[in-house]
């Protein structure tokens, strides 16, 4: 059994967000003041915890958010981010560039409902979700395959162990809240992972992890905040529990979801640059 901590974190703000404008793939915003705002107070959020690995959507909005956010780490300043076009926001199609509201109006002239409305040259809600299925396969595979390399590595001594970064993840009160398992025990975490992306398709992972992985959620969830879109650096994490064996689904427990608290500081200007 190989168990990993897997952090995501939606993009900050960027113009087009407080406007409400869709922005999809198509239009690459970069974040607005308030956004870098927000992605490094996410950072002192984060400041604790020792990522091993670090993901990243390709678009401009996510790129500057992971930068942030490792700009305020205490261990991890110099890790290599790793930028994947799966971890792109939905494709709107048609749609982007345009407002929100438009959206809502097609979708309603075509009978349909939000978000389940594709425009046209938009991708389905099944192409989102297959995105976010095969990077999650493809991350689980990786952590696999690094946890079973580490085994076979006779070499490493009780001297070695003390110098490696330690996988516990813990809050930005020093706490180990983070990884408590449903018995109120703790465990130490192979590995941790960041992964910065875009709140319809963190929606869609979501669902996937629920629906198709049997997510095991929080028990004070409400379903309004189940199907709500992240707010920007809204910050949700998990525990993965991974078999070694093929063809037997991961074991997922979500421990916070779509978390905001650090924009508290945002709005009152504390964030220093």
């Amino acid at each position: 059994m190989v168990t990993f901590g897997l952090t995501v974190v939606r993009h900050g703000e960027t113009r087009y967000n407080k406007e409400k404008i869709l922005q999809g793939q198509g239009i690459d915003e970069p974040l607005s003041e308030t956004g870098f705002q927000q992605a490094r107070a996410a950072g002192v959020f984060l400041s604790n915890t020792k990522f091993t690995h670090v993901f990243s959507s390709d678009l401009l909005r996510a790129k500057q958010t992971a930068a942030s956010i490792l700009g305020k780490s205490q261990f991890c300043k110099e890790t290599a981010v790793k930028y994947d076009p799966r971890l792109r926001e939905r494709g709107y199609g048609v749609a982007e560039g345009r407002p929100l509201s438009d959206l809502r109006i097609m979708a309603k002239a075509a009978g349909e409902q939000c978000p389940s409305f594709t425009p046209p040259g938009g991708e389905t809600l099944e192409e989102v979700k297959a995105r976010g299925e095969d990077f999650f396969a493809t991350l689980c595979r990786l952590i696999v395959k690094e946890a079973c390399q580490e085994k076979q590595a006779p070499e490493r001594t009780a001297g070695n162990d003390a110098d490696k970064p330690s996988t516990l993840l813990t809050n930005h009160h020093g706490s180990r809240e983070f990884h408590s398992n449903p018995i109120g025990a703790t465990e130490e975490l192979f590995a941790s992972v960041l992964v910065v992306s875009h709140g319809a398709y963190m929606r869609s992972w979501l669902s996937y992890f629920v629906s198709d992985l049997g997510c095991i959620l929080p028990a004070s969830l409400t379903k309004t905040e189940l199907s709500s879109v992240s707010p920007n650096t809204g910050v949700s994490q998990f525990i993965v529990k991974l078999e070694s064996k093929d063809n037997i689904k991961p074991k997922i427990q979500c421990i916070c979801l779509n978390k905001n608290d650090h924009l508290g500081d945002v709005a009152a200007e504390h964030i220093k640059l």
